[in-house]
């Protein structure tokens, strides 16, 4: 959906389609508004808190929805005694989806192996236990998430091609000749939403009741909330 109706739709919803009586909504109202709800939406859908209560890849209509924002990056960096330390931890992250790594040893060839997403509170009980500690036989090991670094637990082998699977923030719009908000330069180019029509319809709804509750218009607030998840 090109920008022009995003910007159409919620004026509308607001009744402030050129309006002479009221004060109209400046262009970058409108696209601050609307890159806030892409990620208000975002992690709602993610976490559950819609009225589905479905998360992350629980039916087909949240895999759908959001497999447009799943990446996948190989990751490098440097290796300690107990672990890989990734340094190129994506800009874009959202939301952690899964890692996937090769071991090695001296005697045998690179593995695939299971890797689970730790609590870093209980990294050293995972390392102690020998029923969940990283393991080149089982084919099991453990990374945890610290300072916008993963790290990927190893012993007696070592860590080969790693790669890290997520979800990355949605891309900001942005209005031609437009105020950017977020860097208050003018925008030299449209950058129009990467979701669906269907999901920016839902986004504008969400977007219209911020906005609503900017500028004290409670019955546009509620109807707003409630569109962006009865049809979600």
């Amino acid at each position: 959906m090109n920008n022009f109706t995003v910007q159409i739709k919620i004026k509308e919803r607001l009744n402030k389609l050129d309006s002479l009586d009221y004060d109209n909504l400046e262009c970058w109202q409108i696209v601050e508004a609307f890159n806030k709800a892409q990620i208000e939406w975002c992690r709602r859908q993610l976490h559950g808190g819609n009225i589905y209560r479905e998360g992350d890849e629980m039916s087909k209509r949240r895999v759908d929805d959001l497999q447009i924002l799943l990446r996948e990056v190989p990751l490098t960096g440097v290796v300690a005694d107990t672990y890989f330390e990734a340094q190129n931890f994506p800009g874009d992250y959202l939301e952690f989806k899964r890692v996937d790594t090769k071991a090695k040893t001296k005697c045998c060839d690179p593995r695939s192996m299971t890797v689970y997403l730790g609590e870093e509170a209980n990294r050293n009980l995972i390392l102690r236990d020998p029923l969940k500690r990283p393991d080149f036989d089982w084919g099991e090991t453990f990374c945890t998430l610290i300072d916008n670094n993963i790290r990927i637990y190893r012993r007696e082998f070592d860590i080969v091609d790693p790669t890290l699977t997520y979800y990355k923030k949605p891309r900001n719009i942005e209005v031609l000749n437009c105020v950017d908000p977020y860097t208050g330069q003018t925008s030299p180019v449209d950058v129009i939403s990467e979701f669906k029509d269907d999901i920016v319809e839902l986004i504008i709804d969400e977007a219209a009741s911020l906005l609503a509750g900017d500028i004290n218009e409670v019955n546009q607030h509620f109807r707003g909330t409630q569109g962006a998840e009865r049809s979600n």
